[in-house]
């Protein structure tokens, strides 16, 4: 979907007058976001070969804050303003624990760099303004919904993440504004559920917390990623299920398919610890050390019980890395 394509309905977008910052020049900061990613690229197969989303400019000097799948693995980065500036962007790093990545402009934007706010200081039930491209017509007005942990099929795990409705349609690197026109966080994920009654369906979008970017900032900035061990990584994309935690799919050659999983497998244990949600899980997983440990999975394949022994690996290894041309 391109950018040109949509809009927020005039109804649901902030108004000018029901804030006490510039909203043109705060909206001015958030940025359209274009990669292309090789087609023998790891993640092209899941994530595609053109992707498109936002980005946040946080940095006078053209530092662009977005989430981190839309550029992982990119040979070209396209960078585009409101105004319709372009220029070329190199991805400096994507972080996988938090799911955020840089990318630098390598032109003038133009744009003035966003302030940094903080999630703890917007209460449940506040409004926020969640933002994509395109100044007003791709703002939203919404609100806070919840603060909660959140696990993600892909090995990906956040003590608290946002959440935020009604959803955003172009939520992937969008920005989310506090009332004082301050960055909170970047969109990740829509997110559908029903409401308690179960008679309607909802939606919504889980936001990444900005909090989680000062920590790693410099190391990004500096290295492309965080300078610690990596954490165990089994290539298994598990989900919750009535019987237990399903294997729904496997990275393909990845280190649990080379184990012997297969999709269908219930997990049950990690070194004999019971396991019955995926936060569980993976918390047991990255406790067993750093990439490249050995992880003991109990399973139950079509009712009988079986062990296999997955040897971790950094996912970061597979990954194509950027290049400046």
């Amino acid at each position: 979907m391109e950018q040109q394509d949509w809009e927020i309905p005039a109804q649901a977008r902030p108004r000018q007058d029901h804030v006490a910052f510039d909203l043109g020049s705060t909206l001015s900061s958030v940025v359209s976001v274009r990669a292309d990613i090789p087609e023998d690229a790891f993640t092209a197969s899941i994530l595609g070969t053109e992707r498109l989303g936002n980005g946040i400019v946080i940095e006078d000097s053209g530092l662009v804050l977005t989430i981190g799948y839309l550029i992982t693995e990119a040979s070209s980065v396209w960078l585009t303003t409101n105004h319709n500036t372009t220029a070329q962007g190199y991805v400096l790093g994507y972080d996988q624990t938090t799911g955020l990545g840089l990318v630098q402009a390598l032109g003038r934007l133009e744009v003035p760099a966003v302030r940094l706010g903080s999630a703890d200081d917007v209460a449940i039930g506040e409004e926020v303004i969640v933002a994509g491209a395109g100044g007003e017509s791709g703002a939203l007005q919404a609100t806070l919904a919840g603060k909660r942990e959140f696990a993600g099929y892909w090995e990906y795990l956040l003590d608290e993440a946002l959440f935020t409705a009604p959803a955003h349609p172009h939520w992937g690197g969008a920005a989310c504004f506090d009332s004082e026109g301050r960055l909170i966080g970047v969109g990740s994920l829509l997110i559908q559920g029903q409401t308690e009654d179960g008679k309607e369906t909802t939606s919504g979008n889980m936001i990444v917390p900005v909090d989680l970017l000062p920590p790693i900032l410099d190391e990004l900035k500096m290295f492309g990623k965080i300078q610690k061990p990596a954490r165990p990584w089994l290539g298994i994309y598990p989900t919750e299920t009535a019987s237990g935690i399903a294997l729904a799919g496997l990275a393909s050659d990845g280190p649990a398919q080379a184990a012997g999983a297969v999709v269908g497998d219930i997990i049950t244990a990690v070194a004999g610890a019971d396991v019955e949600e995926l936060a569980e899980l993976y918390r047991r997983i990255w406790s067993m050390g750093q990439a490249g440990c050995e992880v003991p999975l109990t399973i139950n394949r079509r009712g009988e019980e079986m062990h296999l022994t997955i040897k971790s690996i950094d996912r970061n290894d597979l990954l194509k890395k950027p290049q400046l041309h």
